[in-house]
């Protein structure tokens, strides 16, 4: 697999993860309660992190030879 190719697949999964995220943030304000609600949040802010550096080392890698 070409670098191309795979920094277009790392990024591709960045953006998974920022869409679920998404979904667990809307589940977590709106939709459950109690410690689920705390748990659900937590992972989803971490999600949404981990997207963010993912998606800046890639576009900061630069483009690639092929």
């Amino acid at each position: 697999m070409s670098p191309s190719l795979m920094k277009m697949w790392i990024s591709l999964a960045s953006m998974g993860f920022m869409f679920i995220s998404l979904l667990m943030i809307y589940l977590s304000r709106f939709k459950l309660g109690g410690i689920l609600k705390v748990i659900t949040a937590i992972i989803a802010y971490f999600l949404m992190v981990v997207s963010g550096i993912i998606i800046v080392l890639v576009v900061f890698s630069g483009p690639t030879s092929d």
